[in-house]
């Protein structure tokens, strides 16, 4: 090997593969108990002897396990080596958009997303497989989950139907269900913000299970709800034994900051407010005026007070005391906002509640009748009524439902929203219309494997091959409509930006690094082949658009980022990628090799990252650049 071919010590390497979760855990746990961890490797002893008569180690301590959770485990710890390829063709505003559409297998892209939007998403929102017995799980791979995949969606060949059910007779029927949603909701979790939340949809097969999961994995103090949504409004008359009517929603917060949102009120909520009174204020409704504490729970709430028309005092019953103190009570007297019947004939009075006062809309229940949140027969229709192919899905939500939840947990109106089981994307659907209708900024992140679409099914004979498909073009139409809408309207905008209809797509695929395998002989000549190999580390046919892309990804920067050539560099081609959300930025150039006059016209400092081809430098260049700037190589 030629010396100006040498790795340049003073260079970094860029990175070339995903977050290490595990070297991520071990190094929180060194910030926290730093004589615990010594050269990367955990002391359980020490550790014991620091955290005392809190660590539990009896035979019959409480926990959840379930075969196959070490499995997990270790599939969660391995870093994917995997990228994300644009594909501008299928999108929409490639160039402009902060909307994104991953298609690819969902373990592998969070892995792939987490260095990038670790605490940065607001909501999170899955439709997993409920687990029925034909429900596919995932074909998780515990040495090579790519190489699965690439298999599973035709990019290698491969013998045989890689999705497979899970029937009942499975011997480890739940326990293949929760090894496949462990990692996922692990990995789901590092990416909430501390004010973030997670809802999950789920039925009776697995809801206990989910619930032990999440405990786990989010833990127990930061259970919200679960919600149970009515997702049909009649019986099936071939229903066997009793009926079921509705599904769940286990909600689960990041940590305590999480804040819910409210929903708004409905005309029928508002229809309580009326005005017999003629009071000058407006309409209101009455509520109670006591509270539900007792005499000996409460005892300054718990005293007499004058009734207006005969002047006898009125106590509150025993199991029960005023709303407010004396004081209190007195102002609301004096605001004339008690309510004491017609002709002031009720034994102990009302509050009125005025509806010009109103602030907050409603506090959210956990049970939501399909009147309110909409069914499943309903998002059968809307998706027919978009798309053309009623018959692809047998349980979609409704758009209705997806907006409850966005007014409880995206309630910013700039925040990130991610699906990573999105299905016919009924999660950008809500996005897109809340937005509009409040002038919001959120934005997404759905991800959907591309599973294949049964041949027999009219979604197939419509021309769509995978679910994949169908979500992206369900996203592109709802766009077309709100742009159809919005014509001959003023354009709708937060703040100074345009509402955001658009979204790029990205596709799971193999790097454009070249893989390492090792040398397999010894012999001189052999060895030298090989290692001369890797002087070059990018595989051959590589895309300068699809390396930019990925050596972005994998080195923190978001999928939104803009990359621009920069114009006057002298005899090289250089690219800057420009992060705004985090604001940060880095020079690339990918040419065989760098001139010096480039060099000079980058006017490059301490403050730029620049990032070339380790074969393009001499080491010259190298060691001035590694002063120069901070230098990394591919």
């Amino acid at each position: 090997m030629s010396k100006k071919h040498k790795k340049n010590p003073k260079a970094a390497p860029v990175e070339r593969s995903s977050a290490d979760l595990l070297a991520a855990n071990i190094a929180e746990l060194k910030r926290l108990f730093p004589e615990a961890v010594a050269e990367g490797k955990v002391d359980f002893a020490k550790l014991r002897a620091v955290l005392g008569d809190e660590v539990d180690d009896r035979p019959e301590r409480y926990s959840f396990t379930w075969a196959g959770k070490r499995d997990a485990i270790r599939l969660l710890q391995t870093p994917s080596r995997a990228t994300l390829v644009p594909a501008p063709e299928e999108s929409v505003d490639f160039d402009s958009t902060n909307n994104v559409f991953i298609e690819g297998e969902n373990l592998e892209v969070l892995k792939l997303l987490y260095k990038s939007y670790a605490g940065r998403v607001k909501m999170i929102y899955i439709d997993p497989p409920y687990n029925t017995g034909n429900d596919f799980i995932y074909p998780d791979n515990f040495t090579d989950p790519l190489d699965t995949y690439l298999k599973l969606t035709g990019q290698k060949d491969s013998e045989g139907n890689l999705l497979t059910s899970n029937p009942e007779s499975s011997g480890r029927y739940h326990s293949a269900w929760l090894t496949m949603m462990y990692p996922r909701l692990f990995v789901a979790r590092q990416l909430l913000r501390e004010d973030g939340v997670i809802f999950v949809s789920i039925d009776d097969n697995e809801v206990h299970d989910l619930r032990f999961l999440m405990n786990e994995v989010f833990g127990e103090e930061n259970f919200v709800a679960t919600i149970v949504w009515q997702k049909k409004y009649a019986v099936a008359s071939d229903d066997q034994g009793i009926g079921s009517m509705h599904d769940y929603i286990v909600a689960f917060s990041r940590g305590p900051d999480f804040d819910r949102g409210f929903l708004p009120r409905t005309e029928k909520q508002f229809a309580r407010y009326v005005n017999p009174d003629n009071d000058p204020r407006g309409d209101w409704a009455s509520d109670n005026y006591l509270s539900n504490k007792n005499k000996d729970q409460r005892p300054t709430l718990y005293y007499p007070i004058e009734h207006p028309k005969t002047g006898a005092q009125v106590w509150p019953p025993e199991h029960a005391v005023w709303r407010y103190s004396r004081a209190k009570h007195e102002q609301m007297v004096k605001e004339k906002r008690l309510y004491w019947g017609p002709d002031r004939t009720y034994e102990r009075p009302r509050l009125k509640r005025f509806r010009n006062e109103l602030k907050d809309g409603v506090v959210p229940s956990t049970w939501w009748p399909h009147t309110d949140a909409g069914h499943n027969d309903e998002a059968k229709k809307q998706l027919a009524a978009l798309m053309g192919n009623p018959s692809t899905f047998s349980t979609p939500k409704p758009v209705r439902l997806l907006r409850r939840l966005l007014q409880i947990g995206a309630t910013e109106p700039d925040c990130l929203v991610l699906d990573f089981f999105a299905g016919s994307c009924v999660t950008t659907h809500a996005v897109l219309e809340l937005n509009r209708e409040d002038g919001g900024r959120r934005q997404f992140i759905m991800v959907q494997l591309p599973e294949a679409i049964p041949a027999d099914s009219l979604a197939r004979k419509s021309g769509y091959q995978t679910i994949a498909d169908i979500g992206k073009e369900r996203i592109r139409r709802v766009i077309k409509k709100l742009k159809d809408d919005a014509k001959g309207k003023l354009a709708l905008k937060h703040g100074d930006a345009p509402e955001d209809l658009g979204f790029k797509v990205f596709k799971l695929a193999e790097s454009n690094y070249r893989p390492w395998s090792g040398v397999e002989n010894t012999d001189g000549e052999a060895y030298a082949k090989t290692m001369e190999m890797y002087i070059d580390p990018l595989l051959p046919g590589w895309d300068a658009t699809n390396v930019i892309h990925e050596v972005a990804m994998k080195e923190g920067y978001s999928l939104t980022c803009g990359i621009e050539k920069v114009e006057g560099v002298a005899g090289n081609t250089v690219h800057r990628v420009t992060d705004a959300d985090k604001g940060q930025s880095f020079l690339i150039c990918l040419d065989d090799k760098l001139k010096d006059k480039a060099i000079k016209t980058m006017d490059l400092n301490k403050d730029h990252l620049f990032i070339c081809r380790d074969a393009a430098l001499t080491d010259a260049q190298a060691a001035n650049l590694a002063l120069q700037c901070k230098l990394k190589t591919i």
